[in-house]
């Protein structure tokens, strides 16, 4: 079992050293655009969801009366 334990961390850290991590500044502009992506995203879920909003409320009024 420990055997087992062991040759799977030791595999995990050999893969591990073939990764190419990116670079400082290639993380930043990365961490940058998924920020911004997600910001963006977020503002028009919101928008649509307002509009969206107001039309059934429009059309529960309209069928309430």
């Amino acid at each position: 079992m420990i055997g087992k334990v062991t040759k799977y961390f030791n595999d995990t850290i050999q893969e591990l050293r073939k990764v190419a991590w990116p670079s400082r500044d290639e993380l930043i502009g990365s961490t940058i655009v998924v920020v911004v992506m997600s910001l963006l995203v977020s503002i028009f879920i919101g928008v649509v969801d307002q509009v969206l909003n107001r039309l059934v409320n429009l059309l529960v009024k309209f069928a309430g009366s």
